[in-house]
């Protein structure tokens, strides 16, 4: 079915993977319907054609004669010229303005064909049949049109807002009451194509919302599931939103997580997570008592469905920018899923646990319970183990550890985990960008205000002077400085730096000449620290880096003697 079918390219410039699979799976039940749909047509054609009376009439030689036509399809399958002449347009019109059922299926199996095999745009004067034929009192024909022009939407070969514009949206809106099945899944599916425009959604949601929840209530699971689709497309912009969640369709994608289909659990959660963005629609989000969407994404969160557990890992992240809702999650006892969440091997799902566990770290209340619940000691091993590569993963685990350590109880778990050693070796990562590594170097600077580094690699080392020195992100380097700078001068660690005085004394003397005040308290230090290594105190004398060191000495006494000329200061006059 070419609905379904990637082959042309056009899927794949629509649709996310998870739509085209689901389109695919979608394909069996269509393939399976076009096939009975074509044969039924050929037994009847093939039984009126024994008849004596089929020759009587007209209309009856024309059914013959078109009977004829439809027989030879499949032989002009790649020839669009004859498929779409004048000749073919009239005809069409013909049986599809006939009272005889049987000739507008004729022209709806046509359609059909044409929506297999058609490459170019459809001409416009060929959507007035489609018109006529979705206007058709037969179902069956309602059923292959609607199919038919699924197909041409899915492959742009028609104008989406032409199809609102010659008003379809109406007979496709009255199939979803049916009560056929496979009416309300084309139709749906048609409806689904059209909210997929922007321009179309306004059109779409005043007539089509209430229909859309009636059907994403439905017992079939294809109707379902085109419905939820739809209805997914409605939440991504703030009116629409605004009118799904003014028409009750919070409760509907609610209780839509706790699906069996696993495509349903995704839409709905994806819609909800839309919904979840704006905060206004916070209250009507929780208005189900017992704390039912919460649980039902907590549950959502732990399914062997990697895409459903991050989606409503995502939504959770969304929803926590609430602080009760944060309160009612920790009340949940959110943190041991999330936990097991962070030792998987998927980075999706890690990525989504790390970041919500952020999103709870940043609110200081729940601080205590997360350390006594040993995070601390779960993303140690995370950054020891996880592919370093991540950078969400390491900008969180560093949001995650400086949030934790606000309090001595934190500062504790820090030195009794194995954070310092993970940070330490995400930190020689090769693929981290400098943005990911402000974060890190920051975060170790930030514990070793109380822990020490008595133990590094060369590579480590290395690093951090590389990082130094890099004048293009004065940030960057000022961290990474402010490290060596408090490491503990062992004799090992002297080891360690010693190949690098030379590179150390250079990036020493640019930042004594800047005229930020932090940077040359930061080279002095440094440079204090350094000078209990005599390999160092020989490099340093009657250097440049010596000589800069008097002239920033020397203006400081001359800044000293100038306030001197001002005083006696109150403490209340400087600090007013």
């Amino acid at each position: 079915m070419q609905f379904l079918s990637n082959g042309d390219g056009v899927m794949a410039s629509s649709f996310c993977e998870n739509c085209s699979r689901l389109l695919k799976e979608l394909a069996v039940h269509l393939r399976k319907f076009y096939r009975e749909c074509v044969q039924t047509v050929r037994d009847v054609f093939r039984e009126l054609c024994q008849c004596t009376c089929f020759r009587n009439t007209p209309e009856r030689r024309f059914l013959r004669r078109t009977t004829r036509e439809l027989s030879s399809l499949h032989l002009l399958c790649g020839d669009e010229t004859q498929l779409l002449n004048q000749e073919s347009l009239q005809a069409l019109s013909r049986l599809a303005t006939s009272e005889n059922t049987d000739l507008q299926m004729t022209a709806a199996m046509y359609y059909l064909h044409l929506s297999h095999h058609l490459k170019s745009p459809l001409p416009d004067p060929f959507m007035e049949p489609v018109m006529t034929l979705l206007l058709s009192t037969d179902l069956d024909v309602q059923k292959t049109i609607s199919l038919s022009l699924v197909n041409l939407l899915v492959k742009n070969n028609v104008c989406k807002e032409l199809v609102i514009e010659m008003g379809m949206l109406v007979p496709m809106l009255e199939l979803f009451q049916s009560g056929d099945a496979t009416a309300q899944c084309h139709s749906c599916a048609c409806v689904t194509m059209l909210v997929s425009s922007e321009s179309n959604r306004e059109a779409v949601i005043v007539d089509g919302v209430i229909p859309l929840l009636a059907l994403a209530k439905s017992y079939d699971r294809q109707v379902q599931l085109n419905a939820t689709w739809a209805l997914l497309h409605l939440t991504q912009s703030d009116w629409s939103t605004r009118i799904l969640c003014q028409a009750g369709a919070i409760p509907v994608l609610i209780l839509l997580l706790q699906s069996s289909d696993s495509e349903v659990q995704f839409y709905s959660c994806t819609a909800l997570c839309n919904i979840a963005a704006v905060q206004k629609h916070h209250p009507k989000l929780l208005s189900i008592g017992g704390h039912f969407l919460l649980k039902s994404l907590l549950t959502l969160m732990s399914s062997s469905v990697q895409k459903n557990s991050s989606q409503a890992c995502r939504c959770l992240q969304t929803l926590s920018k609430n602080v009760l809702i944060q309160e009612q999650l920790m009340e949940l006892d959110c943190v041991l899923p999330l936990k097991a969440l962070l030792k998987t091997s998927s980075p999706m799902w890690t990525e989504s646990a790390v970041t919500l566990l952020s999103a709870l770290s940043a609110h200081p209340p729940n601080n205590d319970v997360l350390v006594n619940e040993g995070l601390l000691d779960e993303i140690g091993e995370l950054l020891l183990h996880h592919d370093t590569s991540s950078s969400v993963i390491i900008t969180h685990s560093c949001k995650i550890i400086t949030d934790l350590c606000s309090s001595s109880i934190g500062q504790q778990a820090v030195m009794e985990s194995r954070c310092l050693s993970g940070l330490l070796r995400a930190f020689v990562s090769p693929s981290l960008s400098d943005e990911t590594l402000l974060h890190v170097t920051s975060c170790l600077h930030h514990l070793m205000t109380w822990v020490s580094l008595k133990t590094m690699t060369s590579e480590q080392v290395s690093r951090l002077v590389k990082l130094s020195e890099q004048t293009q992100n004065p940030q960057l380097s000022y961290r990474s400085a402010a490290i060596i700078s408090k490491l503990e001068m062992t004799e090992e660690m002297f080891q360690l730096l010693r190949p690098y005085y030379i590179t150390m004394m250079e990036y020493l003397l640019v930042y004594l000449k800047k005229k930020d005040v932090k940077f040359q308290h930061l080279g002095i230090v440094t440079i204090f620290n350094l000078k209990q290594d005599g390999d160092f105190s020989s490099l340093l004398a009657d250097s440049e880096l010596e000589a800069q060191l008097w002239t920033v000495h020397a203006q400081t006494e001359e800044t000293r003697r100038l306030l001197q000329m001002i005083q006696p200061l109150s403490p209340s006059s400087v600090n007013p």
